[in-house]
């Protein structure tokens, strides 16, 4: 019995000992990662719930599944916006993904779209961007194209883009909601399946005029971009800009919209033909940010 209670005291102190030792210092990994989004612009094909994009050589939480063609648009207070197209975060390096079909029959989910690598930057934003026709082997064929999406900073001023996921060239418009449309496009000819150049303007509401390239009846009545929040104003208590982060749109100094100018999807085909609020049966402007000013320093940065 001794003996034991020797050992018993033993090891009390021995934890008592441990307990004031100073704590050690555990260093974990700082993940060097990049943000990633995938854009769905194929019109003519998709399982159930669209498609999945994964990056297949390290499990991560990748959130881009079940993602529909056009990106889950939803219209709210007369802007269109693609609410699937977010930034995820990602490991940095050369990474290996495929774009698959999403369903929950296993021998659709398994179907492979795209099977590719891509080397991702630290600290840099990436499109990943699927169009074209899947059921076509010509010039509208599907491709992926992937952007480094290095926004300059535009200062004062706003940075305006278009994507044109159409097969057919384009002339784009955009103007002040409260001015007149100019005469001449902002973007005049924009080649299908092609990514316009940045311009900068005054922040304002800002609306898009498309037409066929050379001039025509437009394809959709003129599209009102992403509007923002201007930083300083309040939100649920917080100082947008100070207190939390700033909401991106043409009314926002310093940020970068993009409009993408998705075709109807294919009549009979697994893309969407119909969702409340917005027609699949036509072309649509949707809106996106690309660049969100920073924070404005406050007392407590």
């Amino acid at each position: 019995m001794r003996r034991i209670s020797q050992l018993s005291l033993l090891c009390v102190v021995a934890a008592i000992a441990s307990a004031c030792r100073p704590e050690e210092m555990v260093t974990t990994e700082n993940i060097p990662t990049a943000g990633v989004r995938f854009i769905n612009a194929v019109p003519d094909t998709g399982a159930a719930y669209g498609m999945d994009f994964r990056f297949v050589d390290i499990v991560e939480s990748n959130a881009q599944f079940r993602i529909a063609f056009r990106n889950n648009p939803q219209s709210s207070g007369g802007v269109v916006a693609s609410t699937g197209i977010e930034y995820k975060n990602a490991r940095a390096g050369t990474r290996h993904f495929r774009v698959f079909l999403s369903d929950t029959l296993q021998s659709v989910a398994s179907t492979v779209l795209k099977d590719s690598s891509i080397t991702l930057e630290a600290d840099h934003r990436y499109t990943v961007l699927l169009w074209g026709n899947a059921r076509s082997t010509g010039t509208d064929a599907m491709r992926l194209t992937v952007i480094d999406e290095t926004v300059p900073d535009p200062g004062t001023k706003v940075a305006l883009r278009v994507i044109n996921t159409t097969g057919s060239a384009l002339d784009v418009t955009e103007y002040a909601s409260t001015g007149t449309m100019p005469g001449t496009p902002t973007w005049s000819n924009l080649a299908p399946y092609s990514v316009s150049t940045y311009v900068t303007t005054d922040p304002a509401q800002i609306k898009y005029n498309v037409q066929p390239a050379g001039g025509g009846t437009a394809l959709f009545s003129d599209a009102l971009a992403l509007i923002g929040q201007p930083i300083g104003t309040q939100v649920a208590g917080c100082t947008v800009g100070v207190d939390c982060d700033v909401l991106p749109g043409t009314t926002v100094k310093g940020s970068a919209v993009t409009a993408i100018i998705f075709p109807r999807s294919v009549a009979g085909s697994k893309a969407p033909q119909s969702t409340s609020g917005v027609s699949f049966a036509v072309p649509v402007a949707s809106f996106i940010w690309d660049r969100r000013p920073p924070r404005a320093c406050s007392a407590g940065c």
